[in-house]
């Protein structure tokens, strides 16, 4: 996380709505078999973050009651010097948004599993297809039942959270301006239009 303070993210609420927002996270955990990260999607629970994981994962049998690092990135991207108005003397760097939520880890029962998956639906599904949104309701309740056999949910009770919001906030207007426009030009809208 970038440490100049123009960057930083001051509201803890807000940071957890943008990694539900987001969607995806990757969670570490130390094993005594060294280090290693899920992939999960997420979902915001009040002031906590839920997320499932396939049985089979690797990290799986490690995460209950472990402390865990969640990191989710949004909008990023590479930033030419030449964008600047005066592009000599400068370096290149990469605009994000990030956060990195620290927290314990720990299983949750069937019946919030099924809450985070219908939030997770509920969340994503009108994004995609707003004329027919999935829900469970479309599934025979045997075979969902079956299918969330073959996986976890867990919930993270947070500790900290550090959010990052790096756009060109130390640039001059003109600056990002011209950072806006390499992007719009390079194809990155997404970074361009959180930017702008």
């Amino acid at each position: 996380m970038h440490p100049n303070p123009a960057f930083r993210a001051e509201d803890d609420i807000r940071s957890i709505e943008d990694a539900a927002a987001i969607g995806f996270a990757h969670i570490f955990v130390a094993t005594d078999d060294g280090p290693m990260v899920v992939h999960a999607p997420v979902t915001r629970a009040g002031s906590r973050l839920q997320f499932h994981v396939a049985r089979a994962n690797r990290a799986t049998a490690h995460l209950d009651g472990s402390t865990v690092l969640v990191s989710v990135v949004g909008v990023h991207g590479y930033v030419s010097p030449n964008w600047y108005v005066d592009h000599t003397n400068q370096v290149p760097t990469w605009n994000y948004v990030a956060i990195e939520i620290d927290g314990v880890a720990h299983a949750i029962d069937d019946a919030t599993l099924v809450e985070q998956l219908d939030a997770l639906a509920q969340f994503h599904e009108p994004r995609v297809n707003p004329d027919d949104p999935w829900s469970q309701d479309k599934m025979d309740e045997t075979v969902f039942a079956r299918m969330r056999g073959g996986i976890r949910g867990f919930e993270v009770t947070v500790t900290a959270i550090r959010g990052t919001t790096k756009l060109g906030q130390n640039k001059s207007l003109a600056d990002r301006a011209g950072i806006v426009a390499g992007l719009v030009a390079g194809g990155n809208t997404a970074l361009a239009e959180a930017m702008a």
